[in-house]
Parts: structure tokens; C-alpha cells; sequence
């Protein structure tokens, strides 16, 4: 995963309704229609956010009838935790207090 699709993550995560939708996809696949009633917001505002998470890579979605269904890109979620992981502080063996930007209760 390269730092530009991590900033497009981030910036992606950085809306509450699109967290909230995130958790319900948790739960499995789901219509936009459950979606709409979850939220109670409109249905181009749902698309605004379905269209924010599928160009991140986050969601997967196909049409059946007339609505879109939409599930958790799981290998995704898992490169997006991994890198995050990576950014974990790591201190040195020797002098770790001095070298390391993460000292104890911060």
C-alpha cells in the first residue's frame, strides 16, 4: 500500500456517517435501502459516501434491481491495519527514553 492510498483512506475515514457505514458493513453485505433507513440521509448523500469509500478501495459494491448492495474489501482493511501497524513507535535497545518520540503515558 503506498502513502497515497493511505491519505485516501484516511481522508475517507475522516467522515462520521462513512465510520458509521463502515460498522454496519462489519455486520455483512447490505442493500443501500438498509443503509438509507440506518442513517436517515438522502439517497444522494449515500451514493456521496458509497462513491468515497469504493474510489478508496474500502467497499465493494454491485447493482441488483434497483438498488446497490455493498460489503467490506477485507484485503484492503488488512493492508490499510498493517501499514498503520508499521507507524507504531519503536524504540531502540540502547538509550530507548532518549531516541524515542513515544515515552511512557503519552
Amino acid at each position: 500500500m503506498n502513502i497515497d492510498e493511505v491519505a485516501n483512506i484516511c481522508k475517507a475515514l475522516s467522515d462520521v456517517n462513512r465510520l458509521r457505514i463502515l460498522e454496519m458493513l462489519t455486520h455483512g453485505e447490505k442493500c443501500g435501502c438498509e443503509l438509507l433507513e440506518e442513517l436517515q440521509v438522502t439517497q444522494p448523500t449515500l451514493s456521496h459516501h458509497m462513491k468515497v469509500l469504493g474510489d478508496c478501495g474500502l467497499v465493494n459494491s454491485y447493482k441488483e434491481g434497483k438498488w446497490q448492495h455493498y460489503s467490506i474489501k477485507c484485503k484492503k482493511f488488512s493492508e490499510y491495519k498493517d501499514y498503520l501497524s508499521s507507524l507504531a513507535c519503536k524504540k531502540e535497545e540502547k538509550n530507548s527514553e532518549s531516541n524515542c518520540c513515544c515515552k511512557k503515558g503519552e
